[in-house]
């Protein structure tokens, strides 16, 4: 239950101890930028640099916010296909790479030509219209990655159906994707005239408040699929996630300038920092015709410490001069095409493995692509249990929790990272079955929001399989279709199951089983004593009195003030609300004590990938877990105390494996992850740490749980899905679906959510947030950081058997 409020102090707080990226805009969003806003970023698997990064989604507003692209161009509704596809012309791009690297052009792009997405709909010949779309994280097996680029949606006519839409704040930065249209005007204009230099293509600096300086690119703004920059302003795509931000031209300074602007502690922490200074001096090297002799060395470090000491001395011999993009004078500026000026990804060597002195080398593994993955199970009836189903590999470290298969280490963490990320259509970012795909159709049916690449249709199912199902209306997806075999796709059974036991077992990490309290007899059970931490709106104590527990003391840390009135009013002042977490000292638990539960939430917006200026678990935010673990250590019983102690911590799904493993090691402790969609009607996926009773056990609705979206909507209203995507802090996340329609129809009109409507589907009281004239945009952020009742319930309700209740 994080709040908003810890962001500031913390921001503050460590201002002179790191530097963070400034990407698209402003402060990291709070936990209402969730894994279904997000978009991603391109790593390197094999640079010596990305050490398993997690990749970076759109950008954040600094009202925490999410800023997402806003269709120009609404598509007619309806059943249609999206996808990222590959031109010819982009096809050319990738067999021409070497001969651009050499020839030191203005046309190279380390990132290449990204691939658009397109939405078809069956059996009409399309109009496009051009929309930003976010890159593409998941690599394929081989040397060049996937990236996708401008999303085109195919319509079947010029109209476009108008929609309700909220308004969103316009922020310092000017993000781009806070822009409410897409400039439409092919008008031949000059591009920043203004005097203050920093043309197309130039590599610089730039600086939006509250962060460090980044490498970035100054680009049209035909890259960005936005309008043009204001007087002054100058469109910059960043090192590093390839992201947009509008920025003033004051803020900017030559790439040269590295001496000045290069942050060691940055580059220290920050693997995107890193990443993307490593991708800034590789455009540079290109452009300036520098080569490096080859390093024989495995540390990363020393593999690019020539390029910083090349950087450091001023870029010589060439200077200034040789890092300055071409141009031709006769072209006219309307031909420079967008993928032209498109952020460049650059491709290591394969770093050599290192073999300790004590061990002898490992047997090479057996390399198979996916192609020759399906050859084997279908002509030599190998098991496809034994392959990984998302890249073919042989020895699959663990199984896929939704088909017959394997994942490699590699995919694994792919797959625990992305599998929960959402677009702002409500789909999921990446195909079901790889997380991955640099084209991707989307499931017909209303209520399934997965979306599966058109790679796994035509390997995994058969050849042609894509076209095919961009033909039906509507396709439905292969978690959607009867339990058969497609190919040798074929969904388990028990996925289900096997879905929860993905997340909750890491073969890395194997811990004791936490101790198991005995039942107390129901004539010595007293009432619970909880202690609260990150307490939000008061989930915790709603729930208890819900399940009928007599709270003897319920001591809530909290800061936000409007969390606190809702607490207060509705709870009739029997929470005890204490200051700040990082205040709380031993003695105050010594008095406030003894406790039989300790509950909490910290921020996660600096631990949810979906933030690109996260600073991670031991910066920022971030660091607001281990207020929880000295507490959770302080409150626990003592040797020689023998009384039943129940904990619980929550985070977000799509945080970085390793941070989630670090957590796993503190806590000592894998979590379990549980997905509201089952008790709910939205979908709320999230992680849950403890010793609490069956954590594990399957999660069932209740009688009074409201499990469709028509069951909380008030009355002469009617739902147009049966659930909804995850609810966060951002007004526009109750937009669903490809076209992004509001989810009720009253009147004959689209509608948003109301506040009561969003209560119930949280699961809260009607009117439970009503206080203190609060309006809908405050009342939903307060919501969007909190917990789903049911969700509590259900790790609740096995303490009935220790503690007394009414």
């Amino acid at each position: 239950m994080p709040s908003n409020k810890y962001s500031a102090a913390i921001i503050e707080e460590s201002n002179n101890m790191t530097a963070t990226a400034a990407v698209n805009g402003d402060t990291p969003p709070p936990e209402g930028l969730s894994e279904n806003d997000s978009g991603v970023e391109l790593t390197n698997e094999n640079s010596p640099l990305t050490a398993a990064e997690p990749p970076s989604p759109f950008s954040p507003k600094q009202n925490g916010d999410a800023a997402s692209p806003q269709d120009g161009n609404r598509c007619l509704s309806g059943s249609r296909k999206r996808s990222r596809k590959k031109t010819e012309e982009e096809e050319s791009t990738w067999d021409s790479y070497s001969e651009e690297k050499s020839s030191g052009t203005s046309q190279l792009s380390l990132r290449q030509t990204p691939q658009p997405r397109t939405i078809f709909q069956a059996g009409l010949t399309p109009h496009t219209h051009s929309k930003p779309r976010r890159q593409n994280r998941k690599q394929e097996h081989s040397t060049l990655p996937c990236v996708s680029g401008p999303r085109t949606i195919v319509v079947v006519s010029g109209r476009v159906p108008e929609t309700p839409r909220l308004e969103l704040m316009e922020q310092d930065s000017k993000d781009s994707a806070q822009s409410t249209s897409t400039s439409s005007s092919l008008e031949t204009q000059p591009e920043y005239n203004d005097s203050k230099g920093f043309g197309i293509g130039e590599l610089v600096w730039g600086k939006i408040k509250g962060f460090s300086w980044w490498p970035g690119i100054v680009v049209t703004w035909r890259a960005t699929g936005k309008r043009q920059a204001s007087h002054g302003m100058r469109w910059l795509q960043w090192f590093g996630d390839g992201k947009f931000s509008e920025v003033s031209a004051d803020k900017l300074d030559s790439i040269t300038a590295f001496q000045k602007f290069f942050s060691q502690a940055s580059y220290t922490k920050l693997a995107s920092y890193r990443r993307a200074i490593f991708q800034a001096l590789e455009m540079a090297s290109i452009r300036a015709e520098k080569t490096f002799p080859p390093c024989e060395s495995d540390n990363p470090d020393d593999q690019v410490k020539p390029m910083l000491d090349w950087a450091n001395s001023g870029f010589l011999p060439k200077g200034e001069e040789g890092l300055k993009p071409t141009h031709n004078g006769e072209s006219n500026p309307l031909d420079l095409q967008v993928l032209d000026v498109s952020l460049p990804e650059y491709f290591p060597s394969t770093k050599r493995p290192k073999v300790g002195v004590c061990k002898g080398k490992a047997a090479p593994e057996e390399s198979y692509s996916r192609e020759q993955m399906v050859n084997e199970v279908l002509k030599n009836k190998r098991s496809i249990e034994e392959f990984c189903l998302s890249c073919g590999k042989m020895r699959a470290a663990t199984f896929h929790p939704l088909f017959e298969g394997g994942l490699c280490q590699a995919c694994k963490d792919v797959y625990l990272e992305m599998s929960y990320m959402y677009d702002d259509d409500g789909y999921q970012s990446y195909c079901t079955v790889c997380c991955g795909g640099r084209e991707v159709l989307l499931c017909g049916n209303a209520n399934c929001c997965r979306c599966f690449c058109v790679d796994c249709l035509d390997i995994l199912v058969d050849p042609g399989a894509s076209n095919n199902a961009r033909y039906l209306d509507p396709w439905r997806c292969y978690m959607c279709q009867p339990l058969l075999q497609y190919g040798v796709l074929k969904r388990r059974h028990d996925w289900s199951l096997k879905l929860q036991e993905f997340f909750a077992n890491d073969n890395g990490q194997e811990f004791e089983t936490p101790k198991i309290y005995p039942a107390v007899p129901a004539e010595q059970r007293r009432p619970i004593r909880v202690l609260s931490l990150f307490d939000g709106i008061a989930t915790g104590y709603l729930v208890l009195r819900d399940l009928g527990f007599k709270v003897d003391q319920y001591v809530a840390s909290e800061v936000c003030e409007d969390s606190i009135s809702v607490g207060v009013v509705r709870h009739e002042g029997r929470i005890q609300y204490v200051h700040d977490v990082r205040d709380i000292t031993r003695k105050n638990i010594q008095e406030w004590g003894p406790f039989d539960l300790v509950i909490g939430g910290s921020p996660c917006n600096d631990l949810s990938i979906v933030n690109p200026a996260r600073k991670g678990l031991y910066e920022g935010t971030g660091r607001l877990f281990f207020e929880f673990y000295r507490l959770l250590s302080e409150a626990k019983p003592k040797e020689g105390e023998d009384r039943p102690f129940f904990w619980m911590f929550e985070n977000v799904v799509a945080m970085g494996v390793n941070d989630k493993r670090d957590i796993s090691r503190y806590l000592e402790c894998n979590p379990v992850m549980i997905d509201a969609i089952e008790v709910s009607a939205a979908h709320r996926a999230r992680y849950f740490w403890g010793n609490l009773p069956g954590m594990n056990r399957p999660l069932c609705a209740s009688g009074m749980d409201k499990l469709e979206l028509q069951d909380c909507l008030e009355h002469g209203r009617v739902a147009k899905f049966g659930k909804v995507r995850t609810i966060t802090t951002r007004s526009n996340s109750i937009k669903q679906g490809k076209d992004q329609h509001f989810p009720v129809l009253m009147n004959g009109k689209e509608d948003i959510l109301w506040c009561t409507e969003l209560e119930r589907i949280f699961g809260f009281p009607v009117h439970y947030t009503d206080v203190s004239n609060m309006g809908r945009g405050a009342r939903q952020k307060l919501l969007g950081r909190s917990w789903s009742v049911p969700v509590i319930r259900h790790l609740f309700a096995p303490l009935k058997d220790y503690y007394a209740c009414e």
